[in-house]
Formats: structure tokens, sequence, C-alpha cells
């Protein structure tokens, strides 16, 4: 496994989960969505084109709200999963008696062209990467100079309670580590955007029963850890986890439901003009070079 990759991600689970998640938009990610859209009070200029990355699992709510806020913006919305996209058309498409069908652009669909919008929006997809320097390059490019990107993601305190369990019970790891905000910070300086900016908060998900806690777990994700069970258990097996996570997971302060913490990291970079590293022998991009001569000329 290449050491830019997390080393608790096994890239083949990584890959099924891509091609096999829910083709829907989990509730705790709309949330996120929603808590990051108000975020975006605090930018000054309106993007004149956006990217929606993987807006079903981000979240259709929040799409909404996106547009809603940059009307006059050009969407491009890229699913990365295949079975994705069909769903998202059907819930985006407008009825021909709709008059935001005549008055509004249609988003554009695919990935979107290198140096193409101003601001990408990736809500809740980072941290199921097997390959996260890989798909921040990609937003990068995706990106054109002085655009940003928004994005989130979990963080490492995410089900520390059902951590906890499987580690006195003696099973494998429940999932694969999540990244901490800091180490996102210095791959996006990495990658070459500039100014990063990362926040944290946590948010706790309460739940009547343990079978709606494995349901709704299901939803958001699954063990992409390389030492998890490697077989399927029985049904035995499943009527112990719901005794055990009922019993250690019941939280008194919550009223005797079963209390889960997730962890929520939110960043925001800028993509600064490239900059020449000189060298006995530099290597420039023609992207890279017209830039910086649209740049140059401009400032003369």
């Amino acid at each position: 496994m290449s050491s830019e990759r997390p080393p608790t991600i096994d890239p083949i689970a990584a890959a099924r989960w891509q091609a096999a998640a829910p083709a829907l938009s989990p509730w705790l990610h709309e949330e996120v969505a929603r808590r990051m859209e108000d975020r975006l009070q605090w930018i000054r200029q309106a993007p004149a084109s956006w990217c929606h990355w993987d807006a079903l699992r981000g979240g259709l709510q929040a799409h909404a709200l996106v547009s809603a806020r940059y009307p006059e913006a050009r969407c491009q919305v890229f699913e990365s999963a295949a079975h994705c996209e069909p769903v998202v058309r059907q819930a985006l498409a407008k009825p021909w008696w709709s008059l935001s069908r005549w008055s509004a652009a249609s988003p554009q669909w695919g990935r979107p062209a290198d140096a193409s919008v101003q601001m990408l929006w990736a809500n809740m997809a980072l941290h199921t990467a097997a390959d996260p320097q890989a798909l921040i390059a990609q937003w990068h490019r995706a990106l054109a100079v002085d655009g940003y990107l928004m994005f989130s993601c979990l963080g490492p305190d995410t089900l520390r309670e059902l951590h906890g369990v499987y580690a006195a019970l003696g099973w494998p790891p429940a999932g694969h580590a999540f990244t901490d905000m800091h180490d996102w910070g210095d791959m996006l300086v990495h990658a070459g955007f500039a100014e990063p900016v990362m926040d944290m908060e946590r948010i706790t998900l309460t739940f009547a029963t343990p079978e709606r806690l494995v349901q709704e777990l299901r939803e958001l994700g699954c063990n992409l850890h390389p030492d998890r069970f490697p077989s399927l258990r029985g049904r035995r097996w499943r009527d112990k986890l719901y005794a055990v996570l009922a019993e250690r997971l019941a939280d008194p302060q919550q009223g005797g439901q079963l209390a889960l913490t997730f962890e929520i990291i939110y960043g925001h970079a800028f993509k600064p003009a490239p900059r020449v590293r000189m060298d006995s022998s530099s290597t420039v991009s023609l992207q890279d070079m017209r830039l910086m001569l649209r740049k140059g000329g401009k400032e003369n």
C-alpha cells in the first residue's frame, strides 16, 4: 500500500463501497452540509461557477441551498459513482411547466475541466478515499486560480463509543482510522492550496434501538479497515452485537438512548497562482505558463 494512503484503509474495500454506497443523501450528511453552507456567508466573492462533487451522497437539500445562494452561478455536478448519477439527474430535473426551467440554467454534468470552476464543494467524501491526496489533487486541478475549496469529512473521534465496544470484546477494529484536521491542512498545502482554514465540531446522534443505530451506520459507510472481520458473521453474532450496544451505549444524559459521537472536520482553502521553483532545470506546464503570463500582463 502506498505511503500516501491512509494506513488503515483497504483500497479494494473502499472501491467496492464507492460503487455500492446507498444512492441517497444521509441525514447526517445533509446536516453537515447545512452547517457548511452557513459558512459561505463569510466568502465575499460569489463564484461564477461551482462544482458539486458527489452531490447525491453529499446532500441534495444542500445542493438546493448553495444553488439558492448563488443563483447566477453555473453549476457542474460530478458523480464519481455511476449508479448515483441517474438518481441525481432525476432529482434535479425540473418539470416542463416550472418557471425555473426557463429562467435558470440547468446543471452541467461530468468531471469538471481543469481550471473551470471558482468553487468546489465536496461534502463528507474525503474520509472514505483510499488515496485522499490524489482526490485533493483532482480538486485542485478543477479550480481556477483564486478559486476555493469547501469540504467536510469525519475526524478521529468519530464512533469512539463503538470502537471501545469492539476493543473490549476483543473483536477486530470497528472501522478505519480517520485523519486529523491538521494532517488534512498539511495535505492541502502539499497539493498547492494556500491559506487552509480547518475547524472541527462534535455531533452526538442518539438512537432508540440497536437496530436503528446499525441501519444508520450502514447508510453512512462501512468498515474499510484491512484487519476487519474477514468473513460474514451469523445471526448469533448479530444478536450479541445488538445486546452489547444496548447495554454499553445507553446514555443516562440522553434519556437512556444509545449515543454515538461524530467528529466533523470542515476545511476551506484557496488555489493561488502557480509559482515556479527556480532550479538548474525547471519544468512548467502549458496551463500554468498561460496563467502566469495573464497574471503578469494584468500587473503591468
